[in-house]
């Protein structure tokens, strides 16, 4: 999906944190976020959406074949696995003394940001 408005979307989920897919093949599993796409609006999840990849060899050093590797899914089908309560959650935002801004667990009323 194409469009000038994509990149304006705030982006929720961060590298490294726990999500689990809510919606598509792989619904209910758990991952970890491996890299994180705000324009495109998409993450990649550890052992989440696995495709077969032709590679080509490349050099005497590469091998070639056929490769299982992740791609990425489209963030509205993830959502943030709490790290203080364990339940998956939507997150707000919180602006702290300290002008930090962090994201708030909207179950646990808890920072949600990972350790």
């Amino acid at each position: 999906m194409s469009g000038h408005w994509r990149h304006k979307l705030k982006v929720n989920i961060k590298r490294n944190d726990r999500v689990v897919v809510i919606s598509g093949k792989d619904r209910g599993k758990t991952g970890k976020v491996l890299a994180v796409f705000p324009r495109l609006g998409k993450v990649i999840v550890e052992r989440v959406n696995f495709a077969k990849h032709h590679e080509k060899r490349r050099g005497y050093m590469q091998q070639g074949g056929i490769i299982e590797r992740e791609l990425p899914i489209d963030i509205s089908n993830v959502m943030l696995i709490c790290p203080r309560c364990n339940r998956q959650t939507r997150t707000s935002r919180k602006v702290l003394e300290t002008g930090f801004r962090v994201r708030i667990c909207r179950k646990c009323r808890e920072v949600a940001e990972r350790e």
